[in-house]
């Protein structure tokens, strides 16, 4: 055991696995590697540095799979500087970067520019997906060895479908040969094209086309038969219908090998929020219906999600402006979706703390074939939490490029206090 370097006093510690919290202190030792949990451990905090928990909870930094910093080619909105100061900020450890930049992740340059950039300049590590075509154009496939060899962690055409059945097929039967995993954006374009939000009556109200929520349901179907019939590991990003769940949750019973996540204003927010948040509240897939949000919170809480994903998507203050019919997809939320989870679904009795961490740590790292939790000989990823804190979100305490969010001026609980990553103090 090397010397401490950190000690956190005071602070509680879930055992999701045991399912009881304790009381205690951490110790970090000179290698970033926890060395004590749980007692009171005086002696070490002698020339190390010490945070005073206060009674907070010590929780495992949280993964999300699903981030867009838009680097290279979209610095105006985002880089992976801010986006990942952004992270630390929100309590990540890990995001993994979807592909739509420019020029698209489809080659090896691209894929190691993320890694070396991240490695100088961010502050949280980051893991390039690659596109499943190139230039998610929809047509040809990658060289998926080429780009796994290079450091992809998955191949996703994220931000756009793949429209052809029959290049998904062949994308899936080639990805299950290496057990490379495959994000899908669900989205059937027939039944999406044109549309602003969600089929309903607010969108009938404002006067502009809805998307119905069959345009991710039919996608979701189509994905899993597939998946089912070439063995591939599928995960299903951004569900947002009642109807999706279903079959993910029929297609779970039967043995598929199918993940799946949602993100954080598909359960804080439904189709009816976009009357008043305008632009804000636009994305791809849409704010679904009251009901659609009541069957997200309760596949949350059955696990038939699997994990919180941020679908964190920067986009300019101008372009927001634009309007509701011609401002982009994609809201900000790596700083808010802990704090929404705590708001929206551990306060309201939905889930409790343990399946908090599984959604935010646990899962996302068992879908990237990692190790999560705070445990002894591990390097310390922890968050320090304040969960009865309350904020109000604003633009000065975002750390974002850009702050298109339905969350600013809404008070939120759970506030993060210190994320330490491999046992440094990141924020």
């Amino acid at each position: 055991m090397g010397k401490a370097k950190l000690v956190i006093r005071n602070t509680k510690i879930p055992d999701t696995e045991k399912r009881k919290c304790i009381t205690g202190d951490i110790v970090i030792d000179e290698d970033g590697v926890v060395s004590e949990i749980g007692g009171t451990f005086e002696a070490f905090t002698d020339g190390c540095r010490v945070i005073e928990a206060n009674g907070d909870y010590a929780l495992p930094a949280f993964v999300d799979l699903h981030c867009h910093l838009r680097d290279p080619g979209f610095t105006q909105k985002e880089d992976i500087v801010t986006g990942t100061a952004a992270a630390v900020a929100g309590g990540y450890k890990t995001v993994v970067a979807m592909p739509n930049t420019r020029p698209a992740a489809d080659s090896p340059e691209i894929i190691d520019y993320e890694y070396k950039k991240a490695a100088g300049s961010g502050s949280c590590e980051v893991l390039p997906a690659a596109c499943i075509t190139v230039g998610s154009a929809g047509k040809k496939l990658v060289d998926f060895d080429i780009l796994h060899n290079a450091g992809a962690v998955a191949f996703t055409d994220d931000g756009r479908p793949v429209p052809d059945a029959n290049v998904m097929r062949e994308a899936m039967k080639q990805c299950s040969e290496k057990d490379y995993l495959i994000i899908s954006h669900s989205e059937e374009l027939s039944l999406s094209a044109g549309g602003v939000m969600n089929d309903g009556k607010t969108a009938h109200m404002l006067g502009v086309k809805g998307i119905p929520e069959s345009a991710e349901s039919v996608a979701v179907a189509r994905e899993i038969l597939l998946a089912e019939e070439t063995g591939c590991r599928l995960h299903l990003a951004h569900i947002s219908s009642a109807a999706s769940l279903d079959l993910i949750r029929s297609a779970k019973k039967r043995g598929a090998r199918i993940t799946c996540e949602t993100c954080p204003h598909y359960f804080a927010f439904c189709d009816e929020d976009v009357a008043f948040y305008g632009a804000n509240a636009k994305m791809s897939p849409p704010l679904r219906s009251r009901k659609s949000v009541g069957a997200v919170i309760e596949a949350l809480a059955d696990g038939t999600i699997d994990c919180i994903s941020t679908d964190h998507a920067p986009h300019t203050e101008a372009e927001k402006k634009a309007g509701l019919v011609f401002a982009p997809n994609g809201i900000t939320g790596l700083q808010t979706s802990f704090s929404a989870a705590v708001t929206y679904l551990l306060n309201e009795g939905f889930i409790d703390i343990y399946r908090l961490i599984t959604l935010m740590s646990g899962k996302p790292s068992e879908i990237l074939g990692r190790a999560s939790g705070i445990k002894l000989g591990q390097k310390a990823d922890i968050v320090i939490a304040d969960l009865d804190k309350s904020f109000i979100v604003t633009e000065n305490m975002l750390k974002s490029r850009s702050f298109n969010t339905p969350f600013l001026g809404l008070s939120l609980n759970g506030f993060i206090e210190h994320t330490i990553i491999d046992g440094e103090l990141r924020f």
